[in-house]
């Protein structure tokens, strides 16, 4: 067996681990890293937070306009679809709780992809358009994002491998 192989052997391993730690106990809902994101959760999340949610869904959801002639768009969009099929594919094909720190860890295992094209190519700082204001809008984003996607991602690896450094 190849090294590469092996290695994504291991990895589909460590991350089928991970996700069947998540399902052997009973959550609060609520948009902590520990809370099962449900609708419930959703339903309860605080105004900031909602706003927070649409800035970024409209922000992903507009490179649906530049896919055509930027590569950078379709990583983008391909990265919000991949997300929301994993999460959703976790939640409705598996006894997995959905907790907002596994979330976090999907968003950054889909996303990241995204942000390393457009922090390599940086249109944002080539282009004077409408799509070099969109990249710079969705960079900012994910990243800011990401700051809190790896904290929950942390806390939720922390629990679910019980390592009890956070």
């Amino acid at each position: 067996m190849s090294g590469r192989k092996h290695g994504r052997g291991l990895f589909s391993g460590v991350l089928l681990l991970l996700l069947i730690a998540g399902a052997a106990q009973a959550y609060e809902p609520g948009h902590g890293a520990l809370n099962e994101w449900n609708n419930e959760a959703r339903a309860n999340i605080p105004p900031y937070l909602m706003a927070w949610l649409g800035l970024l869904s409209l922000t992903f959801l507009a490179s649906i306009f530049f896919v055509w002639h930027h590569i950078e768009a379709r990583w983008v969009l391909g990265s919000f679809i991949a997300s929301h099929v994993v999460t959703a594919a976790i939640d409705t094909q598996t006894d997995i709780v959905v907790l907002a720190g596994l979330v976090g860890l999907i968003h950054f295992v889909c996303w990241l992809p995204a942000l390393l094209v457009l922090l390599a190519r940086s249109p944002f700082l080539s282009q004077r358009s409408a799509f070099g204001v969109w990249s710079a809008a969705i960079t900012i984003v994910i990243l800011i994002s990401f700051y809190f996607d790896v904290r929950d991602a942390g806390i939720y690896l922390d629990h679910v491998l019980e390592l009890g450094l956070l």
